[in-house]
Order: structure tokens, then C-alpha cells, then sequence
């Protein structure tokens, strides 16, 4: 039961990220107040004055929504013929690329490459640890199920 629910959570947060995405991928604007204030707030990418491609961006909305559809193909069982193995291993892959993603803000790295404020604040707030607990998410589906 407790693996049903968090399959439900992680689908729900996805789906609003990848609404997002979506969104900024038809010109959307918020946060932001412009393109340039939006792009210095989700992307804070060094010299970035614009967002990235619009069908970039709308082909990360989708694989979003696909990474929150396969928590609940993990624990519904339901025949999206896709072997068990397979599902296993992509659920993996995405609790390591949500952790990774988490941790990025904390590393010298990153920061340098992605200085821009109010992102650089909102990574490490906001972005970051809701990555982490989307990654510990996966991990706690992959165990109680």
C-alpha cells in the first residue's frame, strides 16, 4: 500500500513539473516576467538570455511524464508490454538520475555552470531537495513493492 501511494505522489509531481515544461515549451512565461528573467529562473545557465529550444523543452516535458507514469506501471502491474526486468531497471536508473540531479547544486561544478540567480538560490532550496526526495521515492517504491 505504502508503494501505491508513493507510485501516485511521484506521479502527481511529475505531472505538474511536466506541465511546466509544457508550458514554458508554448512560451509561457511564469515565473519569469519576460524570457530572459524566466531562463535566469529555471535554467541559470552562465550567459543564458533565452530559454532552450522550444521542442527541447516539450521533449522533456514528455520524458517527465513518462518517469512519473513508470512508478505506477511498477506497482499496478498493469500489461504496458514491457518486461518486469526492464521496469525494474528504468526505475533504478531514474532513482540515480534523481539523485544525482539533487546533489548537483552542492558541487563546484554545477554552481559554476549554472550561477545565474534567483536560480542558483531556488537549486539549492527548492529544486535540488525535491529531487532528492523524488529520488528516495523511487527507492522506497522499489522496496515495498
Amino acid at each position: 500500500m505504502v508503494s501505491v501511494a508513493l507510485a501516485w505522489a511521484i506521479f502527481f509531481v511529475l505531472s505538474v513539473i511536466s506541465a511546466l515544461h509544457a508550458y514554458w515549451a508554448w512560451g509561457g512565461l511564469w515565473p519569469g516576467r519576460d524570457e530572459t528573467s524566466l531562463s535566469k529562473t529555471v535554467v541559470g545557465a552562465r550567459g543564458l538570455e533565452t530559454m532552450p529550444p522550444a521542442g527541447l523543452t516539450a521533449v522533456v516535458a514528455i520524458l517527465i511524464f513518462n518517469a512519473g507514469l513508470l512508478p505506477l506501471i511498477f506497482v499496478s502491474g498493469v500489461p504496458w508490454n514491457l518486461p518486469a526486468k526492464l521496469v525494474w531497471m528504468a526505475m533504478v536508473a531514474l532513482a540515480t538520475i534523481f539523485f544525482a540531479r539533487g546533489i548537483l547544486p552542492f558541487t563546484p561544478i554545477f554552481r559554476s555552470r549554472h550561477p545565474q540567480e534567483p536560480f542558483a538560490t531556488l537549486d539549492r532550496r527548492f529544486y535540488g531537495p525535491l529531487c532528492l526526495l523524488i529520488g528516495a521515492a523511487y527507492v522506497l517504491v522499489l522496496a515495498f513493492a
